[in-house]
């Protein structure tokens, strides 16, 4: 893996109270003003600016006040469980008594408000269905609503195509001539500023008084909002990162719902260090292990329930259902990688996107497969498995250069009738399409994805920002940039690099290579490299090496002591 430094940037902008190596951190992350580290939840954007907020309140407003029933259809990953949660809890705080969630099970209905699942819902008995993180591309299911007279409501954040639904109101930062500032809200995002918008309508109107119901705190509901926008990988900007810090600062301060608690006990985690990419690589895999292998409902209840005992038994389940998804997961990446391998494909001739399917793939674990797969030949990657006898469900990952949706929207626009449907963003993407044309969508996708990465490097690089300074390598430096966070997508973890000399170097848990590095001064510092390629390493030969690393601290029999977290570990 190749390790790239960041040019230098000027941040004689920022304050110099800020000590100097974080504050060119900051600036090399586009950080321009002081403001913009502003972690407080009087700092987060107002929802005045987002389109179709306003009509979405009047609709709630009016069904709470009628008592309509009101059915959340969600999605089955994690910012859909997060979302729908959300949306149940925060009803329920401003008095709702008729309103109730409904997941598609991934295996049966498939993504989004579809017309079998508005269906469903009106057998429920449904008379407004709010969408939360799906339903700008459910055109088809909006029609069946509006055909039984049902009101909609979508809530969502993913792109938008030329053309809406004809829904009764849409609220979505990334539809056409919405002002709102930030468009990268996740699907708990969007929800939970409709509810504040909610709320404030409500508290306008003396609603609460009226109900003799105490106004909501929707600040308890923090936790979620974090937990989604992490788990849903979107960019952590400016807006992001106060929804995020606020929900880290309530599960630090034992302030977190009882699901979230029963996820980071069964995690073995201690929430008062908890960070952002906990949220993503420890509980956002747990919460998601229910919608790939089971029904999502299982991680959504764990979220709504407030007796501890039934959350600590459902996020026991979810921890079993993660590790069957690892046992999936890591067997479906070996049989893709035998079958890579087998083609003999040099660096020269491997194809500028991959497309892998297998009769028996699982369809819950292929977004994780391309993903990996994607990681590992850095090419955009599309991983299919059968939604049933006749059509195929396929998950796409994409590298830096590739906007894997605008990709499949021009593959569709230019060969028509290949792809059935298609949605997604920037790095990650869903479709459907009939098995027979899984051979022209391949060589159309390959073709596609060559030109758009004409000129482009085709292979993986670590963003570096620099050498650290000695004086820096302490566990008071590095508790700085844990504290200066969230990191996370868009913002990334400082990541530093330089040679060091190899004192020791074993394997642990079977293929983690654990350290001992000497630095110039002399000092002597631990290290560890997760997964690395044991018919490589150890290697005894090797007595200096190159790394690319992030500061963490590590805490064994009472013991607290600095240690890197090796990305890129290249021999000398």
């Amino acid at each position: 893996m190749q390790i790239r430094r960041r040019s230098p940037v000027s941040d004689d902008h920022l304050p110099g109270s800020i000590d100097p190596t974080l504050r060119q951190i900051y600036a090399a992350r586009g950080i321009t003003t002081e403001q913009q580290l502003e972690r407080s939840a009087k700092a987060l954007l107002h929802y005045k600016d987002m389109s179709g907020i306003d009509k979405a309140v009047s609709i709630l407003a009016d069904a709470l006040a009628q008592g309509r029933r009101i059915i959340i259809v969600g999605d089955f990953d994690a910012d859909g469980a997060t979302s729908t949660a959300l949306s149940m809890l925060a009803l329920g705080m401003m008095g709702s008594k008729n309103h109730d969630y409904l997941v598609p099970n991934r295996f049966d209905f498939g993504y989004g408000l579809s017309p079998q699942i508005v269906d469903v819902a009106h057998d429920r008995g449904a008379q407004v269905i709010m969408t939360v993180d799906n339903g700008i591309a459910c055109f088809a299911g909006v029609q069946r609503a509006k055909e039984l007279g049902i009101t909609v409501v979508i809530t969502d954040h993913h792109l938008a195509a030329t053309s809406l639904p004809i829904a009764d109101a849409i609220v979505n930062p990334n539809q056409p001539h919405c002002a709102f500032m930030s468009k990268n809200l996740a699907g708990v995002g969007v929800a939970f500023y409709l509810m504040l918008a909610l709320r404030a309508h409500l508290r306008q109107i003396d609603w609460f008084n009226e109900k003799s119901i105490p106004v909501p705190n929707l600040a308890d509901l923090l936790d979620i909002v974090a937990l989604g926008t992490v788990a849903d990988v979107v960019p952590l900007d400016e807006n992001n990162r106060i929804l995020v810090h606020q929900g880290l600062l309530r599960i630090r301060s034992d302030k977190c719902r009882p699901g979230i608690q029963a996820l980071v006990d069964v995690a073995g985690r201690d929430k008062r260090k908890m960070v952002a990419s906990d949220l993503g690589f420890v509980i956002g895999p747990r919460l998601n292990a229910a919608g790939r292998l089971d029904d999502m409902s299982m991680g959504i209840e764990c979220l709504l329930t407030d007796s501890d005992y039934k959350a600590k038994q459902i996020a026991v389940e979810l921890d079993s259902l993660n590790r069957e998804r690892r046992e999936i997961e890591l067997s479906m990446q070996q049989e893709a990688i035998k079958t890579l391998e087998n083609l003999q494909l040099c660096e020269d001739d491997m194809p500028h996107g991959l497309v892998l399917y297998q009769a028996d793939f699982h369809q819950g674990v292929i977004g994780i497969l391309a993903g990996r797969i994607k990681e590992k030949y850095f090419r955009p990657t599309i991983a299919f498995a059968h939604q049933d006898d006749a059509v195929l469900k396929g998950s796409a990952r994409s590298i830096p250069g590739v906007h894997i949706r605008d990709l499949l929207e021009e593959l569709s626009t230019r060969y028509p009738g290949i792809i059935i449907k298609f949605g997604g963003h920037a790095m990650a993407a869903g479709l459907s399409l009939e098995l027979t044309k899984l051979p022209e969508f391949t060589q159309r996708f390959t073709q596609l994805a060559k030109e758009h990465l004409a000129g482009k490097p085709l292979a993986g690089e670590l963003i570096s920002d620099g050498e650290i300074p000695l004086a820096s390598l302490t566990l008071e430096f590095s508790q700085l940039l844990k504290d200066a966070g969230p990191w996370g997508q868009g913002f990334p973890e400082p990541l530093f690099d330089g040679e060091f000399e190899l004192m020791e170097q074993r394997i642990v848990g079977q293929k983690h290579l654990k350290m001992m590095l000497r630095l110039p001064t002399g000092k002597l510092i631990d290290g560890i490299a997760f997964n690395v390629d044991t018919n490589i390493w150890p290697n005894e030969q090797c007595k200096r090496v190159e790394l690319a690393y992030k500061l963490d601290i590590n805490e064994f029999r009472g013991r607290t002591s600095l240690q890197f977290l090796i990305e890129g570990l290249n021999p000398l």
